[in-house]
């Protein structure tokens, strides 16, 4: 088990130096964030700039930054937020949040959750249309292939 251990962490820095491994992320002026009331059932997407906040029930929640990776910015969003309840003199949560993993850095409370969808990157998704069937065309000709 020791020499496991040993292996892994006389690998671990050549692993990570591996090429293809980092994505250079590019910072967004803004972000998507979703808003849930547990109790009544609410949901509510937020669009905030840089720095931007806004009072939600007993929280206030603030968008620190909001960075996508350069070369895909239609993949994974990561977050900075800082939450602050009126409750409570500390933030309930600041830190980062990926939008395809927030359970790995989930924000903890009885009542609210909130968790990042999306960075405004500026990248428009194409337009996706369904493929049009020649109405002229043999029965056959449309099965074939």
């Amino acid at each position: 088990m020791n020499r496991l251990c040993i292996l892994a962490l006389l690998l671990a820095p050549t692993l990570a130096s591996t090429p293809g491994m980092a994505q250079e992320m590019a910072s967004a002026p803004g972000g998507t964030l979703r808003f849930l009331d547990k109790v009544t059932g609410r949901v509510q997407d937020l669009s905030l700039s840089r720095g931007q906040s806004v009072r939600l029930g007993r929280l206030t929640v603030q968008l620190d930054e909001c960075r996508y990776p350069r070369d895909n910015p239609a993949a994974d969003a990561q977050a900075h937020m800082t939450v602050m309840d009126t409750a409570a003199a500390q933030p309930m949560f600041a830190g980062w949040m990926l939008a395809s993993s927030p359970a790995l850095s989930a924000m903890d409370h009885p009542r609210y959750d909130i968790w990042v969808l999306s960075c405004e990157s500026g990248f428009v998704a194409p337009e996706v249309t369904e493929p049009v069937e020649d109405p002229d065309a043999p029965l056959e000709e449309i099965n074939e292939g």
